[in-house]
């Protein structure tokens, strides 16, 4: 365990770990590879339904040992504990971090100090299932609507945003097929305009979701949806087309939100952290309740196996891993995450919060200035699309990218073969990044070509592939709602362990309060 407020840089098994990066100038893969033919099966961990293959990595069985005696000696799994029994481990803002609680069992039990979290989140869901059900068999409907809402738009932004439709996206083939569900977040308007183009005001809900109900971005698109209600319906039917998650009942008073279409949320739920709160209270409408609550039971077990697993098992303790070591000590400042099924087109963009949002501090807990990079840099796009567009860089650029390959065993479509050839890529890339393509090997290529002597050595230096370039295999069998839920989860305790090991506080977001407050100052001038 470490010493309270010991700087990462201090601990011995970081000093050790400096002193191991200098066994990798001379490494390449291949002979990593050559060395051990059993590397993959050594190098591969399970739970979950998940499969991590990390094989392709500049890492040892000493790596990984020294990787793990630093998740120990940081304390991540005295803070870990602490965070499941609910302490106020967010001591900027004195709160627990509670987001595991809102996918525990009824038998769990979690509180915050004398709230009973796991009664509170049950009564909660007990509310939506309620809800949801009535939308889906017509006993909510619109004020002057013949037939069922046909339309959800979720208005929200950033964690009210990103992880409803990453997830809307993602599990679209599980969707009720009565219902479109939509998300609007952009505060200039274009977003909003062009939806309001292709919708009908008597079977349309909106669901509003800020903790505050003051969201400059949310609360303006809100607005203006309620005009458009208002003005098709009259004001009589905001009450039935507006639904809200927030704690704040005198603005939703104030805007006509029916007390039966409120659902609250708590202050030890972080944004980027509440898709499993009422925050998915659109994504439990475009999928059903038995699928949202599967959607929580696939969260809940990856909780149970990162409290449980050893690091060198622990699938979120070793994304973490991976992730300092190439960060820390191998130079490698951003990461690419690349699923090679479109369904899960916009993880991305939801893990680049989660990661930044939460990491992205210069600032220990206690206080001091951090002297370690961290915050590593979230990118990336479905894997053939990006192929086509930023992969060169990856391969023969002089930029060193790590890369998550993300993909179901099985596809999330009839369309079988494409799928196939999906994954044929994938394999192929990630064979591509570790092993490359030497001088030798281009110049066999080029001569089998029948191309000739001086060409070949004109044209070989700008065809070798360095390779040593790392990449982790998530692989599970299909994209259904548990499975899911366990690959956001193993997100989170991936960052929750990243942030431990350096030191900060992953649960504040101090960073984003400066730009928000000149912009209110600023809002009369422009």
């Amino acid at each position: 365990m470490s010493r309270k407020g010991q700087a990462p840089e201090a601990r011995a098994t970081w000093k050790a770990l400096r002193a191991h990066q200098k066994d990798f100038g001379p490494v390449h893969m291949r002979d990593l590879f050559a060395r051990d033919r059993k590397r993959e099966q050594r190098f591969s961990a399970k739970a979950c339904g998940i499969r991590l293959d990390f094989s392709r990595h500049l890492i040892t069985g000493k790596t990984l040992r020294l990787l793990s005696k630093l998740v120990q000696e940081a304390g991540v799994g005295d803070l870990r504990d602490r965070m499941f029994a609910g302490e106020h481990i967010n001591t900027t803002e004195d709160r627990a971090v509670l987001h595991v609680a809102l996918r525990a069992a009824k038998k769990d039990r979690f509180r915050d100090g004398e709230q009973d979290c796991t009664a509170d989140v049950h009564a909660m869901l007990t509310r939506m299932e309620r809800f949801v059900g009535g939308v889906h068999d017509g006993s909510i409907r619109g004020l002057r609507a013949r037939k069922p809402f046909t339309d959800v738009v979720n208005i929200g932004i950033g964690g009210s945003d990103l992880g409803v439709g990453m997830a809307l996206k993602a599990l679209h083939h599980h969707r009720v097929a009565s219902l479109r569900v939509h998300t609007v977040s952009n505060i200039d308007g274009a977003e909003l305009a062009d939806l309001l183009e292709e919708l009908d005001p008597r079977t349309t809900l909106f669901v509003v979701c800020s903790k505050t109900f003051t969201t400059q971005e949310t609360m303006t698109n809100a607005a203006v949806a309620r005009r458009w209600i208002v003005g098709a319906l009259g004001a009589a039917a905001v009450a039935r087309h507006f639904a809200a998650v927030s704690t704040n009942d005198e603005a939703m008073d104030e805007f006509g939100i029916h007390a039966e279409s409120r659902f609250g949320i708590w202050d030890w739920v972080g944004g980027r952290y509440s898709i499993w709160s009422a925050v998915g209270l659109a994504l439990a409408l475009a999928i059903g309740m038995d699928n949202f609550r599967a959607f929580l039971a696939g969260g809940r077990a990856m909780d149970r196996h990162f409290r449980k697993a050893e690091p060198e098992q622990n699938l979120p303790m070793l994304l973490a891993m991976l992730s300092v070591w190439y960060n820390d000590f191998l130079g490698a400042n951003s990461q690419a995450i690349l699923p090679y099924d479109s369904r899960l087109g916009r993880f991305p963009a939801f893990l680049q919060q989660l990661h930044m949002e939460s990491n992205g501090k210069s600032v220990s807990r206690d206080g001091r200035a951090i002297r370690v990079p961290t915050g590593t840099i979230i990118w990336g796009e479905a894997g053939n699309n990006a192929q086509h567009s930023f992969y060169q860089l990856l391969h023969q650029g002089t930029r060193y990218v790590p890369v998550d390959f993300i993909a179901p065993d099985e596809a999330s479509s009839p369309l079988t073969d494409p799928h196939r050839l999906a994954l044929v890529n994938m394999l192929a890339q990630a064979t591509a990044f570790a092993f490359g393509q030497t001088a030798e090997e281009v110049r066999a290529d080029l001569e089998a070509e029948g191309m000739d002597k001086q060409a070949i050595r004109d044209l070989a230096i700008h065809k070798v592939h360095r390779g040593n370039r790392p990449s982790t295999l998530i692989r599970f069998r299909r994209l259904d709602p548990r499975t899911l839920g366990s690959l956001v989860a193993l997100y989170e305790h991936k960052v929750f362990t990243e942030g431990a090991i350096w030191g900060i506080n992953s649960f504040d977001q101090w960073g984003v309060e400066l730009g928000k407050k000149l912009a209110r100052e600023m809002e009369a001038q422009v």
